[in-house]
C-alpha cells in the first residue's frame, strides 16, 4: 500500500532566494542532510530529466543502519519536473538490497510566497515501507529546519 508523507514550513525569507536553494547542488549539501548526516554529491545535473547521485553519511551509524551500508544512504534521484520560482519534483531511489526501501518515491518541493515568508511545502509520494512515518516526519522537518536557517542569513 502506497504511502504519502507531507511536510510544509515558513521561512522568512524571499521565495527567489528559496527556490534556488532546491536546485543548487552546494546549498543542497548544506542544508538537506537531516540532522546527525553529512552529504556529497557524485554527480548533479538539475533540469527536467537530469539526474543526481547522492551520499549520505551518519555521523554515527550506531543508533541507526543505512540502507545502503552500515553508516551510509545512496540516493539516485531523478528531476521529472523543474517550474522556476514554483516546484522542483524528483523521482528518488534509495540504493538498497532491501526491497523495502528500494522503491521510487515521489518527492515534490513547491513554494509559494506569503506575508511572512515563503511557504516550502514537500509532499513525498509512494514513501518505501521501509521508512517509518516517524522517521522520515523528523527527517522532513530537519531538513526544512536546515534550509530556513541556510536562507534566512
Amino acid at each position: 500500500m502506497s504511502r504519502t508523507d507531507r511536510a510544509s514550513r515558513v521561512i522568512a525569507a524571499p521565495p527567489d532566494r528559496v527556490f534556488a536553494a532546491l536546485v543548487d547542488p552546494d546549498a543542497l549539501i548544506a542544508w538537506l542532510p537531516p540532522a546527525g548526516m553529512s552529504a556529497k554529491f557524485e554527480r548533479f545535473d538539475a533540469r527536467p530529466g537530469g539526474s543526481y547521485r547522492m551520499v549520505l553519511t551518519y555521523a554515527d551509524a550506531s543508533p541507526a543502519s543505512g540502507k545502503t551500508t552500515a553508516d551510509s544512504d545512496i540516493v539516485e534521484a531523478r528531476f521529472l519536473d523543474i517550474v522556476p520560482g514554483v516546484r522542483v519534483v524528483q523521482a528518488v531511489n534509495f540504493v538498497a538490497d532491501d526491497p523495502d526501501y528500494a522503491s521510487t518515491m515521489t518527492m515534490t518541493w513547491a513554494v509559494t510566497a506569503t506575508d511572512d515568508g515563503t511557504r516550502v511545502d514537500i509532499r513525498a509520494d509512494d514513501v518505501p515501507a521501509g521508512i517509518s512515518e516517524e522517521d522520515h516526519a523528523a527527517g522532513l522537518a530537519s531538513s526544512l529546519a536546515n534550509l530556513a536557517a541556510h536562507v534566512e542569513r
